[in-house]
């Protein structure tokens, strides 16, 4: 009887534990976030720049046509999903996910976290919201990045979070 009311007690424990971690504050965006693609170095606000309108302009507004601006012919891509190279990325997003360009607004809208630049890299950590997998009704959030890596006022390289599409 103790070693199952022992067993009991350990059970009821660890459930209010899990549920305790799943009761996290939620990952809140910064109100300005185009005060974070800023710096006082110089290498490092230009960097930054191109970062911000690779989030803006490319991946918020769908605007590849762009592309070329902020992105190396020779770009490196470790998101599985996407080969190597600007026009493999620009076709992944224009023929592959289909993204239709939208007006490029004076203010972004990505709920973005942090950015952290040092030397040729710029990392954007982004508010994600996700469902829970045992309900998807419901929703928690947490963080997604993309890291580039900025040479000549280009991103030559990226790396994020992402999983095999298929």
């Amino acid at each position: 009887m103790k070693t199952i009311i022992k067993i009991s007690l350990f059970a009821m424990l660890t459930l209010c534990s899990f549920n305790t971690l799943l009761a996290q504050d939620a990952v809140v965006a910064n109100p300005n976030p185009e005060a974070l693609f800023t710096s006082s170095n110089a290498k490092l606000h230009k960097n930054k720049q191109v970062a911000y309108h690779i989030v803006k302009d490319l991946l918020e507004c769908n605007h590849w046509e762009l592309a070329s601006k902020y992105i190396a012919k020779d770009y490196i891509q470790h998101n599985p999903n996407a080969a190597n190279g600007l026009d493999a990325v620009v076709k992944f997003f224009t023929e592959i996910i289909k993204v239709k360009p939208t007006p490029i607004p004076e203010k972004m809208k990505t709920k973005v976290v942090s950015v952290v630049a040092e030397g040729d890299l710029v990392t954007v950590a982004y508010v994600s919201t996700q469902k829970t997998k045992s309900d998807p009704s419901k929703t928690y959030t947490t963080t997604w990045f993309d890291q580039w890596r900025i040479v000549n006022g280009k991103a030559t390289e990226h790396w994020d979070g992402a999983l095999l599409m298929n």
